[in-house]
């Protein structure tokens, strides 16, 4: 591949991940699940959720062909789970469920850190960054001669994704401020809804490739 060649693939990998991790579109979701903790906190757990997002996808870009053969995984059956899990996370936005900080019980500092890893592991870091969608879209850029270089520069590209959902998460105390609460509420609700239907998609696509694997 020439430069040119390189730079229209890294365009093309560029717009594919933005499209899938959409961190515009994710930015209403994180608000609605970390709205609870103070804004070092909250800057904590997207700084965390990238990175995980960013490990997940750097190996499944080496790995992911050796991954998924050596435990006889499927992308249909890994499109499935991915669905259930963000169905789930859906469901509980929709219904103000979103993290265990809304329990009734009062959390101390200890109980509310380890809330904030938990959920910058899960839902945040996957499946909502780094879901079935963009492991496989990221093992597709790949491709299937396994490029050392390619696989490297998907990797970057990935990183770079991850950099701008950071800046956007971060700052999304300073966005979350400027919301009346009533209308951030509104809005969690929809993304939960948003999340389900994305969610039943997933699920959908899982079906359809286990029906053609046996076609």
């Amino acid at each position: 591949m020439t430069l040119h060649d390189y730079f229209l693939h890294g365009f093309t990998v560029f717009m594919g991940f933005f499209a899938m991790l959409n961190p515009v579109g994710n930015l209403p979701v994180f608000i609605g699940m970390v709205s609870d903790f103070d804004p070092k906190t909250q800057k904590k757990v997207a700084f965390r959720s990238v990175i995980i997002a960013f490990i997940i996808i750097a190996i499944f870009c080496m790995f992911g062909h050796i991954i998924f053969r050596m435990f006889g995984i499927t992308l249909p059956a890994f499109q499935i789970a991915g669905g259930l899990i963000v169905f789930m996370i859906g469901y509980n936005l929709l219904n103000a469920k979103d993290s265990s900080m809304h329990s009734q019980a009062p959390m101390n500092k200890k109980d509310m850190e380890r809330v904030a890893e938990d959920m910058a592991i899960t839902p945040l870091g996957t499946p909502l960054l780094a879901g079935p969608g963009t492991i496989s879209a990221a093992m597709n850029f790949v491709g299937a001669e396994k490029s050392i270089v390619n696989a490297v520069l998907v990797v970057v590209i990935f990183g770079i994704m991850c950099l701008i959902t950071y800046f956007l998460f971060a700052s999304s105390h300073k966005l979350a401020s400027k919301i009346n609460p009533g209308i951030l509420k509104v809005v969690t609700r929809i993304m939960g809804l948003i999340l389900a239907v994305i969610a039943i998609q997933m699920l959908i696509s899982g079906v359809e490739g286990t029906i053609h694997m046996f076609k």
